[in-house]
């Protein structure tokens, strides 16, 4: 039986409820609009495919770097040593422009339905944008994941981008590819359309040349 007492507190309880119930109506869908990746892509519409060129060829020995990234899952922030691969794991540079627009945003997590493929040719991705950590972090997040390190060329702005000669004229990174094997030569170095993600056949046919010890023919005599 109700007291006198308890009647305001419950009248009150009731409003509460009622007034999360008129909210819930009125927006049904806001937290799956949150989390709908599609609603949170900035379309930069059509760039400039290629603006910046190459500083490393087939052949050369890449330029060693140290970036600060992370990988979802295992632990925090951490810096990652190009020269640490040396030795033990072909490398696949994955130069993109920005986190959360649509083509970077498709790219990368193919990556992860292809991660058989490059354990198979013992090969690591390193990711790099010119975002800061915070920023890749929540990115990687929305796409759901990722199984290899991203990394953060934020600062100094664009050092190893440039180093590479992939940093466009707006501060952005190229979309390009630079494939460097066990001994830290570059075997295949690219800047690709922008606009477009690059082909997983062309990557994957260039670490088959890496695996096989065949020279480096692809890229001869470009830029």
């Amino acid at each position: 039986m109700k007291t006198r007492s308890q009647a305001p507190l419950l009248s009150f309880i009731f409003a509460a409820l009622l007034g999360l119930a008129v909210l819930a109506t009125a927006f049904p869908s806001a937290t799956a609009q949150a989390l709908d990746m599609k609603d949170i892509i900035l379309d930069p519409g059509p760039l400039k495919p290629v603006d910046s060129t190459l500083k490393v060829r087939p052949g050369q020995q890449a330029p060693d770097f140290t970036l600060p990234g992370f990988i979802l899952g295992q632990g925090g922030k951490r810096l990652v040593h190009l020269s640490d691969y040396r030795g033990r794991k072909n490398v696949m540079l994955s130069f993109v422009p920005a986190a959360f627009t649509p083509v970077c945003s498709d790219q990368w997590p193919g990556y992860n339905l292809a991660k058989d493929l490059f354990d198979e040719y013992d090969t690591v991705v390193l990711g790099i944008s010119e975002d800061n950590l915070p920023s890749q972090f929540a990115w990687a997040v929305e796409m759901r994941g990722l199984w290899f390190p991203v990394l953060s060329d934020f600062n100094p702005h664009g050092a190893v981008a440039s180093l590479y000669g992939v940093l466009r004229g707006d501060g952005t990174a190229e979309r390009a590819i630079i494939i460097i094997d066990k001994k830290g030569v570059v075997r295949f170095a690219q800047s690709f359309n922008i606009n477009i993600r690059p082909d997983l056949e062309i990557i994957m046919r260039e670490l088959h040349k890496i695996e096989e010890g065949a020279p480096d023919t692809f890229n001869q005599g470009r830029r």
